[in-house]
């Protein structure tokens, strides 16, 4: 049940447990808002019996004024808002990873009240629950391959007693271009021992568009994938991947995980009144 002017905000679908509504009960979402598990039908109706009984949303209330579709148009301009919203959906997300199988939802996936939320997840509940079984005992790593600002430049060298300034420059930027190539060389390299190993511990991989700006510094971000790993070849899976990353040098090669499969997901078709962030 909503409290009056609020709307029903998902954070991801999972299968209904007691300890998972034990834990729920403790915590909160957006604003402080109590979670909840929200059923495929109302707790007061008895609960179908077949397979698909015990999907469910995690939601909580959220102020309407706050998420009503225009209200998120301008917070979306918002970067501290976002990042607090972004933050706490993680939070729960997580939370909720760590006890249950998890689906996470893209944020700000808001419905009109709990009977609408109800309505989308009957809707989709045969995707849900095929895809929850194919997430089920697996978890996300991130691996990212970074060059590093000395890798690309060139070694010091005494300049040629008869170079002049014109043509030392050309063989300084020679000798520049000459270390990046050899570096990139050696990125494509790590990539394809990752995607070797990967072959042998993960079940599907996501490349994500390089990371760029303040989230690298002066770092050039140059693979950002991710893959969803069997929780019993997570251990292998790290391992391997550390022990490659000491044949590059020039390279830092990042693992970072474990997470919630947000790679993984399949976004929520909701109904109508289910408000778009905007591009």
């Amino acid at each position: 049940m909503n409290t009056p002017g609020s709307l029903t905000y998902v954070y991801a679908v999972t299968h209904r447990t007691g300890p998972l509504g034990e834990a729920l009960a403790g915590m909160h979402g957006i604003g402080q808002a109590p979670l909840r598990l929200l059923p495929l039908t109302a707790e007061t109706e008895p609960a179908p019996s077949t397979s698909l009984a015990s999907l469910a949303f995690v939601a909580s209330d959220v102020p309407e004024q706050d998420f009503n579709e225009t209200a998120l148009k301008n917070h979306f301009e918002d970067l501290d808002w976002l990042e607090h919203v972004a933050r706490t959906h993680h939070d729960v997300v997580q939370a909720v990873a760590a006890r249950a199988p998890v689906l996470p939802l893209r944020m700000a996936t808001v419905y009109q009240d709990d009977h609408r939320a109800r309505q989308a997840l009957a809707a989709q509940q045969d995707v849900f629950s095929q895809r929850l079984d194919q997430l089920r005992a697996h978890t996300e790593y991130g691996v990212k391959i970074y060059l590093t600002p000395e890798a690309t430049q060139p070694p010091a060298a005494a300049p040629a007693p008869a170079a002049s300034p014109g043509k030392a420059y050309l063989q300084a930027r020679r000798a520049q271009r000459h270390s990046r190539d050899a570096v990139y060389q050696q990125a494509e390299q790590a990539a394809e021992t990752i995607e070797t190993i990967a072959s042998r511990h993960a079940t599907q991989r996501v490349r994500h568009a390089p990371q760029r700006g303040e989230l690298t510094g002066p770092q050039e971000n140059v693979v950002n994938d991710a893959y969803l790993v069997p929780d019993d070849q997570a251990r292998p899976f790290q391992a391997a991947i550390a022990d490659a990353a000491q044949h590059f040098p020039d390279l830092r090669i990042e693992v970072t995980g474990p997470w919630a499969p947000y790679s993984f997901a399949m976004p929520a078709a909701g109904p109508s009144d289910a408000p778009e962030p905007p591009p």
